[in-house]
């Protein structure tokens, strides 16, 4: 059961960050390599508590669906996906938001997943799922990071 960490400094007040990160548009835009589409449940604009989100997506030359489900929110703070079906025996995807000054927020990624397949899964993941994923969400992190830190920028100007 692999849990990947990653966390990034983000130059932009927590809310933004919020937002960005369970935003299905910029979902589709970070994962464009990946032909990722939202395809059913809530397909654009910004996931809510209890909303679903079915994802396809190319991964390893094969075409996959994931059907994930927010299952725990506290806005602006914190939110949770966990699939609700898909390629990996399970997952959750916890996504938090800590306010570091006034407009610095620190996001913490945590994805704890278990593949199928038992030990043949547990052999696929230290050979190549593992640092998979962690480059998968570490990128897709950057870019929401690039994203919330512009958005953030332009909101300052208009204020000027």
């Amino acid at each position: 059961m692999p849990v990947i960490r990653s966390e990034l400094m983000i130059e932009a007040p927590q809310q933004v960050c919020f937002d960005a990160a369970r935003s299905i548009d910029l979902h589709m835009e970070s994962t464009a390599k990946t032909g990722e589409k939202a395809i059913g449940g809530v397909t654009s604009g910004l996931i809510e508590l209890g909303e679903s989100v079915t994802w396809e997506a190319v991964h390893f030359g094969i075409k996959q669906r994931l059907t994930a489900k927010i299952t725990e929110m506290e806005q602006p703070r914190f939110f949770v996906d966990e699939m609700v079906s898909g390629a990996f025996k399970r997952f959750r995807h916890e996504h938090e938001f800590i306010p570091v000054g006034k407009d610095r927020t620190r996001m913490l990624d945590t994805f704890d997943y278990t593949s199928p397949l038992g030990l043949l899964g547990r052999i696929v993941d230290r050979l190549v799922l593992e640092a998979y994923m962690t480059r998968f969400l570490l990128e897709r992190n950057l870019y929401l990071k690039q994203v919330a830190e512009k958005q953030f920028k332009q909101m300052e100007e208009k204020k000027v």
